[in-house]
């Protein structure tokens, strides 16, 4: 797989100017939280930060998939940000909550999200590292839902994490507060793969997908994400009008022409 790098991360255009670094890398757009002081905790530039870049990065048909990760080595996220002391007020008059909006928006993305753990994942890590569709991990990360040992409960986060863990791993993670290791969370299917050169598992992962169809994994993602909820007489009706959407893209027609002239496909992403 071919990427150019960006000279120099860029801040995200939203909220603080250093919380969260955007990078292009050829196709994929690079998200990092920027605060290893805090363990790359959550602040409202954050929440900004990525909202603002999974919205561009839906509107660009250039950008194949997003990669979030932490700076440093220490920590993916470590939730919110106690030391504020404003970490779990809100405008209680908005129906809609921050970082509540930001999973809404995640679970709209047909751009693929891939979180790149390179260290605790915890709390409100838990949930952006959740929301991503797909995750690789460094061997030293651990993952945890602590909440409960400051008197919260991961309320949000089991929305997105609730169908990635085994009921009762998900109980004992959240009523004990302690955390699991990389290798559990990998046997428990939490994440996708464990990988020492963190980078080189990313970009392995990366490589596998890029040269697919742009056309077939947006509108793929969509057809996923949207039979989630659905009942199995309800899903197949939906899937049955999709199947014929599929179809009619360029993309269809380019792989089946490809396939029978034995060569690689050339999308178009239409």
């Amino acid at each position: 797989m071919n990427t150019v790098p960006a000279p120099e991360a860029a801040p995200a255009s939203t909220g603080s100017p250093a919380e969260l670094l955007s990078e292009m890398r050829g196709p994929v757009m690079w998200l990092t939280i920027n605060r290893e002081e805090r363990r790359n905790a959550i602040s409202p530039g954050v929440l900004a930060g990525l909202s603002e870049a999974l919205a561009r990065a839906n509107r660009e048909r250039t950008v194949r998939a997003v990669v979030i990760t932490g700076a440093g080595n220490r920590a993916f996220c470590a939730g919110a940000d106690l030391q504020s002391g404003k970490s779990f007020k809100f405008d209680y008059s908005e129906p809609h909550a921050g970082f509540a909006n930001l999973f809404r928006q995640a679970k709209q993305s047909t751009v693929p999200l891939i979180a790149r753990v390179n260290g605790a994942c915890m709390a409100g890590g838990m949930g952006i590292m959740g929301m991503c569709d797909m995750a690789v991990s460094t061997p030293q990360a651990i993952f945890g839902l602590p909440e409960v040992k400051v008197g919260i409960f991961p309320a949000q986060v089991l929305s997105v994490i609730g169908n990635l863990l085994p009921r009762r791993v998900l109980a004992e993670m959240c009523l004990t507060g302690e955390p699991i290791t990389a290798v559990q969370a990998l046997e428990y299917r939490l994440i996708n793969n464990i990988s020492e050169d963190l980078d080189a598992g990313v970009e392995w992962l990366l490589g596998r997908m890029l040269d697919k169809s742009p056309a077939a994994i947006r509108r793929g993602l969509y057809t996923m994400k949207k039979i989630e909820a659905m009942a199995f007489e309800e899903s197949m009706s939906f899937t049955e009008s999709q199947i014929g959407l599929f179809a009619l893209t360029q993309d269809a027609a380019e792989g089946q022409l490809a396939f029978r002239e034995k060569r690689k496909p050339v999308w178009t992403g239409s």
